[in-house]
């Protein structure tokens, strides 16, 4: 019986991951799986694995006020050679370009584990955008065993670095894979914060969600972007829904800067379930999310993108992403477009995505099946 480690710490991360828990949890013959939490997101991953009913079976609690990546890289190399003495596993599973995801999988090179990438091969080629994540992400694919490639432009991109095919497997992201299990969920059952939601929402005026929250934005970028949000607020008769980050870095801005705008809703941030509802409810969003464009063009919402590059270049190839960086003007300019032309809601389905069908999670585990053989 192989042994299993999966390390996580954000909540996109804990998201990600998710559907492969449960599909390991299918095949407890085969696999003794281990879960592993840093703590890098603390109330948001909490909130997560209470969705998805994960219980890890070990918490570093990491993340402490005022923390620099410094900080934070030495806490997790230190405490997950604490996790390798006493679990000693065969394969260790990381996911995407987090602090926790890379020097995880760096601690695990020193104990001699393979290392497995989920969400492999995502490339701006811009150290600074997005910054950190374009380095963890090349330097975790410089550690890692197996890839897992959410498209066919992840692939290439590894391709090309010099990874042999044998080792990448496209296998979709498991973001869709919890899209589904999550919208299945929201319709079975109530949750208190969609219904307190609703109460909040004008339903006769389109409705734009924002998220901020990437380094590269802080400060001059980000007060850019307030003031464009004030712009589209002020001059449209719409309403802005905004769950604000919990950095200081944007939250005390936003509520400073655009805390009192009358149709901008600024509120705390959102368990996942909601958030799903309300991806789906909106008519289009404002975002420098990564998994946000990947949820929202499975939802077949348009997206305006505040970032000057993205590692998911199918997506602006697609129409549904247009890339503005944090220039007013230009995203004044796309939400007004998008203001003339949505008439009504899109369908809340899951729309075909280049991210896969749903079934990512047992698409990783048949391929780690054979590389067991």
């Amino acid at each position: 019986m192989k042994k299993i480690l999966i390390v996580f710490g954000t909540r996109p991360e804990a998201i990600k991951m998710a559907p492969l828990i449960n599909e390991f949890k299918l095949h407890k013959d085969k696999y003794e799986v281990k879960i592993c939490v840093t703590g890098q997101h603390r109330e948001l991953l909490d909130q997560v694995l209470d969705f998805f009913e994960i219980v890890p079976d070990y918490d570093l609690k990491l993340m402490k006020s005022k923390q620099d990546l410094s900080q934070l890289t030495a806490a997790v190399i230190e405490g997950m050679k604490v996790i390798f003495d006493a679990f000693h596993a065969d394969f260790l599973f990381v996911h995407g370009d987090t602090t926790t995801s890379t020097f995880a999988a760096l601690a695990g090179y020193y104990a001699g584990v393979k290392i497995c990438h989920v969400e492999a091969g995502l490339r701006t080629y811009n150290l600074d955008f997005p910054f950190p994540e374009e380095g963890n992400r090349q330097l975790t694919s410089r550690l890692a065993y197996l890839h897992f490639t959410p498209t066919v432009v992840a692939s290439s991109n590894l391709l090309k670095e010099g990874i042999e095919p044998k080792y990448i497997s496209l296998t979709g992201n498991t973001i869709i894979d919890a899209l589904l299990f999550a919208s299945k969920k929201i319709k079975k059952n109530k949750y208190p914060q969609i219904e307190a939601l609703k109460s909040t929402i004008n339903s006769e005026k389109p409705l734009i969600l924002v998220t901020c929250h990437r380094r590269e934005n802080f400060g001059q970028n980000f007060e850019n972007i307030c003031s464009a949000l004030k712009h589209i607020a002020e001059t449209n008769d719409v309403q802005l829904i905004y769950p604000v980050h919990l950095n200081p870095s944007i939250h005390d801005v936003a509520y400073q800067v655009i805390g009192d705008v009358k149709n901008i809703t600024l509120i705390e941030p959102l368990d996942y379930p909601t958030f799903v509802w309300l991806m789906k409810t909106v008519n289009f969003i404002i975002t420098d999310s990564g998994g946000i464009q990947e949820e929202g063009a499975a939802l077949g919402k348009s997206i305006i993108l505040m970032r000057d590059c993205t590692e998911r270049p199918e997506l602006v190839a697609s129409g549904l992403v247009k890339l503005v960086g944090s220039n007013p003007k230009r995203i004044i300019d796309e939400a007004t477009t998008l203001l003339k032309n949505q008439n009504s809601l899109q369908s809340d389905a899951i729309q075909s995505s280049p991210y896969g069908k749903g079934d990512s999670a047992k698409q990783i585990l048949t391929v780690l099946n054979e590389h067991m053989l």
